[in-house]
C-alpha cells in the first residue's frame, strides 16, 4: 500500500503544485508524517490501526483533508474577474448558496447557506461566479465570521459595486455534535457594505427578498 499511496499523493500534488520535484518530495514526506500521526490517533482512541477497515483510513483522511481545503490552491476572487457590460443598477441577489467548510478550532465541519447581494455600479459577473467565490473561501480552515467578510471583501474589491451584503446561516458540528451538543442551534453572520449600510430601505429590500418563497 505504501508505494501506491505515495504515487497517488505525488500525482495529486503534481496537479496542484506543478512539477517541482523538490517541493513534491517535501509534500510527500509531510503526507507520510500525517498518515503515521493518524495511525497514532486511532491507537490513542483505543482501536487497532492495522485492522481491516482501518488499515487505509490514514490515507482516506489525508485525501479528505486535501478536498476540504481546495480553496488554498486557488484565488477565489479570480472567479469574479469575468464581467459583463450590462446596464443594471438594481439589486442582484443570489440566495441559498450551499457550502461546507471546516472549523479551524476543532477541524469539525460547519455547513449551511450563503446569501449574497450586490448593487452594481459598472460591472456585473455571472451568477455561478458568485457561488464559486463562496466555495473557494469555504474550502479552507475557517471561522464563519471571517468567511462572511472574505466573500464581501472579494466582491467589493473586484466588482466595485455601490454596495454588497452577505448573510451566512450555518450549523457547526463543534457545537451541535460535541461540547454543549445543541443540535438545533444555528449561527447567522452578516457583512454589510456601501449602500446597504447607508440606506436602511435597501438593506430592507435584501432581507425582504430572502423571506419570499421562490
Amino acid at each position: 500500500m505504501a508505494l501506491s499511496t505515495q504515487n497517488l499523493i505525488a500525482q495529486k500534488f503534481l496537479e496542484t503544485l506543478g512539477t517541482n520535484s523538490t517541493e513534491i518530495d517535501k509534500k510527500i514526506g509531510q503526507a507520510d508524517t500525517f498518515m503515521n500521526a493518524v495511525k497514532e490517533l486511532i491507537d490513542l482512541c483505543g482501536d487497532n490501526p492495522e485492522r481491516d477497515g482501518l488499515e487505509e483510513t490514514p490515507y482516506r483522511v489525508l485525501k479528505a483533508f486535501l478536498e476540504y481545503t481546495e480553496g488554498y490552491r486557488e484565488d477565489p476572487k479570480a472567479h469574479l474577474e469575468k464581467t459583463f457590460d450590462v446596464n443594471h443598477n438594481e439589486l442582484v441577489l443570489i440566495r441559498d448558496i450551499e457550502f461546507h467548510s471546516m472549523c479551524e478550532h476543532h477541524f469539525a465541519p460547519f455547513f449551511g447557506v450563503a446569501h449574497v447581494g450586490y448593487i452594481p455600479d459598472k460591472k456585473i459577473t455571472g451568477l455561478s461566479k458568485i457561488a464559486r467565490t463562496v466555495e473557494g473561501y469555504a474550502k479552507r480552515f475557517q471561522v464563519q465570521e471571517r468567511l462572511t467578510n472574505e466573500i464581501a471583501d472579494a466582491i467589493e474589491e473586484v466588482l466595485e459595486p455601490k454596495g454588497v451584503m452577505v448573510i451566512i446561516e450555518a450549523k457547526h458540528m463543534c457545537m451541535c455534535g460535541r461540547g454543549i451538543k445543541k443540535s438545533s442551534a444555528s449561527t447567522a453572520t452578516s457583512s454589510v457594505r456601501g449602500t446597504f449600510m447607508e440606506k436602511p430601505e435597501v438593506r430592507g429590500e435584501f432581507l425582504s427578498l430572502l423571506q419570499r418563497q421562490m
